[in-house]
């Protein structure tokens, strides 16, 4: 079973960061479900793939309940950096940003229940009896989250249209005044930055004319985070943060701010 594990490590590891939100949690929730099995007597597992995506998504069910209290601020998403915009491409696999803020809104159960059903095709009954619950139940929880999730705004697929909007952003905060910020915002758009939330163009401006002075003497270096157009942000060679867009109707709806150090280390190799 051990080396089925290593096998299915990496499916794993996807399935606990989509529950989880966070690659450090993934690992470590990886890493205690290799210590279970590893002490478990599987001489009698039929399925060893299903069977080993149930033991991970107890795992990660009982860290979901356990850190309600100390939630994580901002989810990881998965970063891909390139000197230039029309270097990166999205990938079909990817969980973006805004769907992951999102689920990080829903009750563990809902969470587990969509993840695993409408992502990696868990049948229902399987589902039901992690969560101590009926099938119909597992079903209903799903359909719930599933909701929350196409609820939420759509932003631009365009590529390209993304790239004009941050680099809108970028010639704004650093050549322009308050009006010119304003006017590369939606009207609601949103920053998010750790504990922070600010909402509307005019407060969001703002606040992002702080960058100015920061972000012409930054290495700014394009990426693709969670799906979405952004850039890091690098001080003297070192990663100092990074900085996701969402695009909706060709004005950024939404920025959402990384800059906790061992988060970045986590989520950008």
């Amino acid at each position: 079973m051990i080396a089925q594990f290593e096998q299915e490590r990496t499916r794993l590891r996807a399935i606990a960061h989509r529950v989880l939100g966070s690659f450090a949690e993934a690992d470590d929730a990886v890493q205690e479900a290799w210590l279970r099995v590893e002490r478990a007597d599987t001489s009698e597992v039929e399925n060893p793939a299903a069977w080993l995506t149930t033991v991970v998504a107890r795992v990660c069910l009982n860290m979901l309940r356990d850190r309600r209290e100390h939630a994580h601020e901002m989810p990881d998403p998965v970063i891909d950096a390139a000197e230039e915009p029309e270097q990166l491409v999205l990938r079909q696999d990817e969980v973006g940003l805004a769907m992951l803020i999102v689920l990080d809104t829903l009750k563990p159960d809902e969470r587990l229940a969509f993840v695993l059903h409408d992502m990696f095709a868990v049948p229902f009954d399987d589902i039901a009896s992690l969560i101590d619950k009926t099938p119909a139940t597992a079903r209903q929880l799903a359909s719930r989250a599933r909701r929350r999730v196409q609820d939420r705004p759509a932003p631009d697929v365009d590529l390209p249209k993304q790239w004009e909007a941050v680099n809108a952003f970028l010639k704004a905060s650093r050549e322009g005044d308050l009006e010119d910020l304003v006017s590369v915002l939606h009207p609601d758009v949103v920053l998010r930055a750790g504990a922070l939330e600010v909402t509307g163009a005019r407060t969001v401006a703002g606040r992002a004319g702080a960058f100015r002075k920061f972000s012409r003497s930054a290495e700014i270096r394009y990426a693709l985070i969670g799906g979405e157009a952004g850039f890091l942000a690098m001080v003297d060679g070192v990663l100092f943060s990074a900085m996701a867009f969402t695009v909706r109707d060709g004005r950024i709806a939404a920025i959402h701010v990384i800059q906790d150090k061992e988060q970045l280390a986590a989520i950008v190799p």
